[in-house]
């Protein structure tokens, strides 16, 4: 087992003086130290396979001389709005909950006429990087897994643009708890998703410290509001227009792929590239749904949510892939603080680390 690593969990001054970025600075440092130098050539070493344990999420927790990491954690990821965290050793931060993930590039499209703001509008364009996961142990088809993708859009096309620029980003997920889907061409990705605890059999501990944890930091923890993305671009004075309610398909035209016990990381390679070859050869999309109309039943833990009126908006494109210690490690996907109105600043829950909004 590797030793366990936490790195810089907390918000440091590299999180507060951020200004933005730029997209090149992003898409090099994840392709910069990749576990496999080509996917499936000949002597590429296995997958890394970090763990996730109740003794991660509760390290320091009772002990005063050692930080809890675990809530330092959810602090800073709704409270930094960095990009990349180096850290001062250059190793990054240990992923909590979804240290196994694989990071792709490619562009968020906006197709159809919407009544939203900003990245939501008709004919946006950005280009976008994004992280596709597993939550907690299970990276292989055949067992209960929840596969996530968040993303961080660049307010540009350019991929060589200069000036440093302020990126938006999203969380999408399976059920919390879990879910038995073997193929990611089946998989739904909600910024909403249900939660069914016992799914999680014994890293059901995990995912209620987890609850806990999340409720003291922020509010509704298993919803994350997409304004982010409604104010990326948004002209100032505009009202900021945000879909309560999104989720991510794969496009029905994309191949499945076959085989048993095969990890997600795999499985996503193989959308985009031949086996031991570097050049990708595909492209991997995904559908863009949006609603105003979803209902949540049932105590925390065990809720389920019901949509309708589902529209489809746009696409996510994919070209290249890559999984890596800097995806895993250094690029960061903040969560966006709860907002009693998510148009509306002023109603967020946290206004920075240091003040706190109920």
């Amino acid at each position: 087992m590797e030793p366990l690593y936490f790195g810089t969990e907390q918000v440091t001054e590299e999180d507060r003086s951020y200004r933005g970025s730029r997209y090149s600075e992003v898409r090099d440092a994840v392709f910069a130290n990749p576990y496999q130098n080509v996917w499936g050539g000949a002597g590429e070493p296995a997958w890394p396979a970090y763990r996730v344990t109740v003794a991660s999420v509760l390290r320091g927790a009772v002990r005063r001389e050692i930080p809890y990491f675990f809530r330092q954690a959810v602090a800073r990821a709704v409270d930094s709005r960095a990009d990349l965290r180096w850290g001062q050793d250059g190793k990054g931060f240990r992923r909590l909950l979804h240290p196994n993930g694989i990071c792709l590039t490619g562009l968020w499209e906006i197709t159809e006429e919407t009544r939203y703001s900003g990245y939501f509008r008709n004919g946006s364009r950005a280009l976008l990087i994004g992280r596709y996961s597993t939550c907690c142990n299970a990276t292989r088809r055949g067992y209960e897994r929840s596969l996530s993708l968040v993303g961080k859009l660049f307010p540009t096309t350019d991929p060589d643009h200069a000036e440093p620029l302020r990126t938006a980003n999203f969380i999408t997920q399976q059920d919390i708890g879990g879910d038995r889907t073997d193929i990611i061409n089946d998989a739904v990705l909600l910024n909403a998703p249900n939660t069914t605890a016992w799914r999680r059999g014994s890293g059901a501990p995990v995912l209620l410290v987890t609850g806990i944890v999340f409720s003291q930091v922020d509010k509704n923890p298993t919803i994350r509001q997409l304004y982010q993305i409604a104010e990326l671009g948004k002209s100032e004075g505009e009202p900021t227009r945000t879909p309560n309610f999104m989720r991510l398909v794969v496009d029905p035209r994309q191949p499945r792929i076959e085989g048993e016990d095969l990890d997600f990381r795999d499985e996503i390679m193989a959308q985009i590239f031949d086996r031991g070859d570097p050049v990708p050869k595909r492209r991997l999309t995904f559908l863009i749904e949006v609603t105003e109309h979803g209902e949540t039943h049932g105590p925390d833990f065990f809720q389920r949510r019901t949509f309708r009126d589902w529209t489809r908006i746009g696409r996510l494109t994919f070209d290249n892939a890559v999984a890596s210690y800097n995806g895993d490690f250094v690029i960061h996907f903040t969560h966006p603080t709860w907002r009693d109105d998510p148009d509306d600043p002023a109603t967020a829950t946290r206004v920075s680390e240091h003040k706190v909004r109920r």
